[in-house]
């Protein structure tokens, strides 16, 4: 991302931010979807009692009815749509509260949120992760 004005002037913040989401598969957590995503991300967090994990475990929807989600943060949670609730304000750290309360490895639970199954993901991480080659721009198709 380069920083078009000149030296000594004032960045356009707006503009700046909205270049993040110029990168592909990405979701960068920014001010905005912190936001957001505060009460899902909160719901989250409380799972690191006990006994929240718990009465979670016993009925979801009751729990969660207790948060101030949308609609639609409920459902993508519910769902374990990982890649949908970091475009609604999630972060992947809160979010891991959530994917070790269903005791699922934390691998497992992100290899969902590529194109691959567990086992070629996993083969892909041990090899180096992904090649920085390929899509780099929605924008520009590069």
């Amino acid at each position: 991302m380069s920083d078009p004005s000149p030296a000594g002037a004032p960045r356009d913040i707006h503009a700046y931010l909205a270049e993040l989401d110029d990168i592909p598969g990405t979701r960068v957590f920014t001010a905005r979807r912190a936001r957001e995503g505060y009460h899902m991300n909160q719901f989250a967090m409380s799972l690191m009692k006990a006994e929240n994990r718990e009465r979670f475990k016993a009925d979801e929807r009751a729990y969660m009815a207790e948060w101030p989600l949308t609609d639609e943060q409920r459902e993508a949670l519910l769902a374990r749509d990982y890649n949908r609730c970091l475009d609604l304000g999630a972060n992947i750290y809160f979010l891991a509260k959530l994917i070790s309360t269903d005791g699922v490895p934390f691998a497992k639970a992100v290899s969902t949120m590529t194109d691959m199954g567990f086992d070629d993901y996993a083969a892909m991480m041990i090899a180096g992760g992904r090649s920085p080659d390929g899509l780099r721009s929605i924008r520009e198709k590069r």
